[in-house]
């Protein structure tokens, strides 16, 4: 459930554009055969499911629901599916637990019931808080994995930790967990003097399934061991045997009552920010006020049990808490944050696509944060067969005018994505995109297919072809540009590859997505081994190489990237990497030297401590176009992690960058990130957060308070307030703001938020 891929060496024999299209004539004649394949396959998979066989168990109808309490005492978990025999899957496959297991599920019309009996004989060290949803993943914690449609393509997650405090997500075809999927749910954790036991109820409405009166699911249970770093499945996962959900174990279930899915959200949200204008006497003056108070609505209807239809006017699309600062100076490319927004995040996994790779130039065809203001949009989201899932979006964005200068006329720009998707065998699958962004005169619009194949239980083969059509408003012309990527990965206990090949064409655009680099042809290879040693101590060994090969067709030169990895497992969920790097970068038509050496160690180093760092030093470019030249420096990033308490929760985070100039080693600029974040939770629905952040490049120092109530996700209220100070003063002869060696407020802002989840 973890991805580390890295990158491969390239023959010279690729270097023109005949190389790509032989490749893209290979993709366009696995996609001719693709529809004999894909009725080889429907008809295969379909003949390939009897009804149901004796081996697949029959789920218990709970005639008396569990009162969700943490205790397993309710009449049903007698009768309830039970299964015990969990087997180790890290740090090796198939052993006995240090710890035994015990997970159980029922169901009644309207909800399923799961329960965990989690032993251990050391229950005062079993590492819990109580903390927000979704912020459980350094604790002890059990997953449900279900699988609703039998189709090996997806999961909904569901994790607890030992106190009940819940997390949620979808497990991708790729075995990761998406972990932006919310949903209603209910859930109790107690730690006793046996372990710790959890119950949850997941009503049918917070899920989508198939509208049958007899279905067959799979189920898939894991369990963390954080101070063994050990983890554990029921069923035992084999490396030999396919992808995760194929191993996943399959039950009959009958009598589920749908009902359709209907919610309103209406929420409000008031705003107010000061900024400073001019000062006196060290008093700033905030003749520039905005008060912003906003009423939006969003709404979700279950067309059928496995298709909804959302839909949002004016949405509230704040964010409660601000994005953590990143270093933003002398970057070749834009930085990257997540989506935080609620009404984009669910049925985020549909988005991703055959034959990516990690680091690879195209991140996402759909980056939904280039959607920056909305005035109302609509998402489709489902399966319209049992093997056809479908995903859209549109949405008319608003690009903000200057709230001090409302007289800038701003843009309308209309965003249309969908997304169509064929499961095959196995985890297989065909699918098709298109996205859409239209601004008056102007385009941009990318098309295309993408897929993966099972070549065996231990290899699959993926790809995407993309093609862009754009014309900047105002243009007589319009530009045609393709986006291509082959991908190969094969892996079982002891060896783990992948290999890749991408062709950008230099004027292929993506405005819906988040692409940083084209115009180049790479080829990308990760090759690890896994060493199992007999150590307590050094539970796994895992030497690897990471390797791309890159010629950028713009300048027709090379660049490439060698990294040469040694990393160890340990016990409390410890990690030690050794990298030396042999590198260099194409920028402006010159090359760069990128080769140097690195460090990188996290541990739970005890139940309140969790340590993280990473440094390394290594040559780097000064990216002027004009003018770049060769440098070096540190990147360094540590953070550390004290829980004194099971409700009090202090980090501090620190990010360096410095630079040198090679040629005379002169000190070009550092720049240093401290950010100390702050958390009391009251109890698992409200807590009380302050944040402090200095950015000494920027002489800038910000502080954020936040009071958050959260009953289920929806249901919130928000309370917030933030300054930022920075070490500038009034100069009256200026008649403008100076440096100054101590800090003023220049910004202020107040924050509140209301919003209620009604499901009928």
């Amino acid at each position: 459930m973890e991805t580390e891929l890295k990158k491969s060496p390239l023959s010279r024999s690729m270097t023109t554009a005949s190389a790509s299209l032989s490749m893209a004539l290979l993709v366009l004649a696995i996609l001719a055969a693709a529809p004999a394949v894909l009725r080889a396959e429907t008809s295969a998979s379909a003949a390939a499911r009897p009804a149901v066989q004796a081996e697949v168990p029959v789920l218990t109808k709970a005639t008396v629901p569990p009162v969700i309490d943490g205790v397993l005492d309710d009449a049903v978990w007698s009768t309830a599916l039970r299964f015990d025999g969990f087997k180790t899957f890290k740090p090796d496959y198939g052993k006995d637990g240090s710890q035994k297991t015990e997970a159980y599920i029922a169901h009644d019309a309207e909800n399923f019931y799961f329960a965990f009996r989690c032993y251990d004989s050391e229950p005062s060290k079993v590492k819990a808080a109580v903390s927000k949803r979704d912020n459980i993943f350094q604790d002890d914690m059990v997953f449900i994995n279900l699988d609703t449609f039998n189709d090996n393509q997806s999961a909904f997650v569901f994790m607890l930790n030992p106190l009940g405090i819940q997390g949620d997500g979808m497990l991708t075809v790729n075995g990761n967990v998406e972990a932006s999927f919310d949903t209603v749910w209910y859930s109790k954790g107690r730690i006793d003097d046996q372990g710790w036991t959890v119950e949850a109820r997941i009503p049918l409405q917070s899920i989508r399934f198939p509208n049958r009166d007899v279905q067959t699911m799979r189920i898939l249970f894991i369990r963390f061991f954080t101070r063994s770093s050990e983890q554990v499945s029921f069923p035992p996962l084999d490396p030999n045997k396919g992808s995760l959900l194929s191993q996943a174990q399959p039950f009959q279930v009958s009598g589920l009552k749908y009902k359709r899915v209907v919610e309103l959200l209406p929420a409000f949200t008031f705003g107010r920010t000061q900024e400073a204008s001019e000062a006196t006497q060290g008093e700033v003056v905030r003749n520039k006020e905005l008060d912003i108070g906003d009423l939006s609505l969003t709404g979700k209807l279950g067309i059928t049990s496995d298709l909804t239809l959302d839909g949002t006017v004016n949405p509230d699309f704040s964010q409660v808490e601000a994005d953590a600062g990143q270093v933003d100076f002398n970057r070749r490319y834009s930085l990257y944050y997540e989506e935080k927004r609620p009404f984009f995040l669910e049925g985020n996994d549909l988005w991703q696509f055959g034959g990516a790779m990690e680091e690879a130039p195209l991140m996402a065809l759909v980056y939904t944060r280039n959607i920056v203001d909305p005035a109302f949009g609509f998402k489709l989201t489902g399966k319209i067969t049992p093997r056809d899932t479908v995903a859209a979006i549109y949405a008319q964005d608003t690009i903000p005018r200057d709230p001090y200068n409302p007289e800038i006329v701003h843009l309308t720009p209309d965003f249309m994505i969908a997304r169509y998707k064929h499961a095959l065998k196995d985890d297989a699958f065909l699918g098709a995109f298109y996205t859409g962004r239209e601004v008056g005169s102007g385009f941009n619009r990318v098309g295309g297919v993408d897929g993966r194949f099972r070549l065996s239980p231990l290899a699959t083969a993926s790809f995407h072809l993309f093609g862009s059509l754009t014309r900047d408003p105002g243009a007589e012309t319009t530009n045609a540009d393709h986006a291509l990527s082959l991908a190969y990965n094969f892996g079982n206990r002891k060896v783990y590859i992948d290999l890749g090949y991408q062709d950008i064409s230099e004027g292929f655009r993506a405005d819906t997505g988040f692409l940083f680099r084209t115009g180049l042809r790479r080829l990308a290879a990760f090759a690890m081994y896994n060493i199992y040693p007999k150590s307590k101590f050094f539970q796994k060994i895992e030497p690897f190489y990471w390797s791309y090969h890159l010629y950028d067709t713009i300048y027709d030169m090379w660049e490439t990237v060698n990294v040469f990895v040694l990393r160890f497992r340990l016990p409390r969920n410890t990690m030690v990497r050794f990298d030396g790097i042999l590198a260099n970068e194409v920028y402006a038509g010159k090359r760069f030297d990128q080769s140097g050496c690195g460090f990188m160690m996290e541990s739970q180093l005890a139940k309140q401590v969790y340590v993280q760092a990473r440094v390394r030093r290594t040559g780097n470019t000064f990216y002027d176009p004009a003018d770049p030249y060769q440098g070096y420096g540190t990147q360094a990033t540590t953070a550390v992690r004290y829980q004194p308490m099971d409700q009090l929760d202090f980090s501090l985070s620190l990010d360096y960058v410095d630079f040198f100039r090679k040629s005379d080693r002169t000190k070009i600029y550092d720049y240093l990130i401290l950010r100390s974040r702050n958390t009391y939770q009251v109890n698992k629905y409200l807590f009380v957060r302050g944040i402090v952040e200095y950015n000494d490049f920027y002489k800038r120092m910000t502080l954020d308070g936040l009071l958050s109530f959260t009953y289920i996700p929806g249901t919130v209220v928000h309370l917030g307030y933030g300054s930022a100070l920075e070490k500038q003063e009034w100069d009256e002869g200026l008649a403008g703001f100076a440096p100054s060696s101590r800090f003023h407020e220049m910004k202020r802002g107040f924050f509140f938020k209301v919003s209620y989840l009604w499901r009928f």
